[in-house]
């Protein structure tokens, strides 16, 4: 583990400091954040997930914004991604999108047991975030981890299946060679962590939604048609599902919106 950088901010009138701890698990690099006068403690934590051809280090403001509200946020290293890097992502890893998405799923327990065991994360206290591929992590999650008290979605989308489909038919797919029968089969695939095939898994836990209406990359209106459909319908398990969004926001989370995700940690979890 290496603690390489630290950053300051004010809370309650006092001076606090943030450190920023690199630190591998189970060879799974991330980086923790966390207010250096409680590191020690066993706290409440939210696995920060980023998006598709980033890193780690990219998703830091909002691993900030968490820390500041003292919460230990753990920033997992995705597959095929930044230092677990096996060669350049492009168009034609399409089909690796999915594989990384699944990775993180199976990686989840590992890390949270990992800092469970540690005495370092509250078991009870277990929250999940990401955006764009990091969101739509985040949705599957839900689908396979009842420990997930807490989640927040930024421009991701709660249906992999309807997703899928809608990239396969945009101007991103054009020009790469899909075998239908592996596409069939990859859907399948990804019927168990759709959320929006089994929302009754949302299970009344708090889970929020923001998205840009100009989105272009991972479309605003499905992830709108989801929440509007499983308030009405499914009125227990989403009773506590809330949705905002940013108007001409395209596939950008801005810092208001990341600031808005730490807030809604520290009231719901």
């Amino acid at each position: 583990m290496k603690t390489f950088v630290t950053y300051f901010h004010k809370r309650k009138e006092e001076k606090k400091m943030i450190v920023v701890k690199h630190v591998v698990v189970a060879e799974i690099p991330l980086l923790e954040m966390v207010e250096s006068d409680i590191d020690h403690q066993k706290l409440p934590t939210v696995l920060f997930y980023h998006g598709w051809g980033s890193c780690k280090e990219s998703a830091m403001v909002n691993g900030y914004e968490l820390a500041k509200q003292g919460f230990r946020a753990v920033l997992p290293e995705a597959y095929l991604h930044g230092e677990r890097k096996e060669g350049t992502l492009n168009e034609e890893a399409y089909m690796e999108f999915w594989q990384v998405v699944a990775h993180s799923i199976e990686e989840f327990p590992t890390l949270t047991d990992y800092y469970i065991s540690k005495g370092l994360t509250d078991p009870n206290r277990i929250g999940v975030t990401g955006l764009s591929m990091g969101g739509i992590t985040t949705c599957a999650l839900l689908t396979q981890y009842p420990s997930i008290k807490t989640a927040v979605c930024l421009m991701g989308s709660p249906a992999p299946v309807l997703f899928s489909r809608w990239l396969l038919n945009s101007s991103w797919a054009e020009g790469l060679n899909i075998d239908e029968a592996n596409y069939q089969a990859e859907l399948e695939q990804l019927k168990p962590i759709d959320l929006s095939l089994q929302p009754e898994k949302i299970a009344g836990r708090y889970l929020h939604f923001w998205h840009g209406t100009a989105d272009n990359t991972v479309p605003y209106q499905p992830t709108l048609d989801f929440y509007e459909r499983v308030i009405n319908e499914q009125p227990e398990a989403a009773k506590h599902v809330s949705f905002t969004s940013t108007k001409g926001a395209g596939h950008k989370v801005p810092y208001e919106s990341s600031v808005e995700m730490a807030t809604f940690f520290a009231k719901r979890l």
